[in-house]
């Protein structure tokens, strides 16, 4: 597969941000100039840093094309998913974090629309029965 450089939408956290990605053979690396404004880490001399946790480069982390996306959701516990022919890659949620989902027996919050277009959340029927129904076409 060529090196290209293409707009990718970037899911992270429910949040949707459009980005330019590298691709080199298939694995997206993610530019410096992108990296803070997409997915909140700055690349500083230490390593990469979020908040109070930084990595240390290394293991392909930081290559000249960026940060390998590959690499850097390996080493926070989080799945990456890219599907290259709808440009877009989603970073799903750690795994201690959904662990501790599981463990409350809580389902997470979402809206949908009824067939009126009436939009309903889960948290509207908190403490009742609910039938939830979902099909899919595959």
């Amino acid at each position: 597969m060529p090196t290209t450089n293409d707009q990718f939408t970037m899911i992270d956290n429910g949040r949707a941000t459009p980005a330019q990605v590298h691709l080199d053979g298939g694995t997206p690396f993610l530019p410096a100039a992108e990296l803070e404004r997409t997915l909140g880490w700055r690349l500083e001399p230490e390593g990469l840093c979020k908040g109070g946790v930084c990595l240390p480069n290394g293991d392909g982390l930081v290559a000249e094309a960026g940060v390998d996306l590959g690499v850097l959701c390996e080493r926070i516990s989080r799945p990456l998913v890219t599907d290259l022919d709808e440009k877009v890659i989603g970073i799903g949620v750690a795994v201690a974090e959904r662990s501790a989902s599981l463990a409350t027996l809580e389902a997470p919050d979402f809206t949908l629309p009824d067939l009126a277009g009436k939009p309903h959340s889960l948290s509207d029927y908190r403490g009742k029965k609910v039938l939830l129904v979902a099909y899919a076409s595959w």
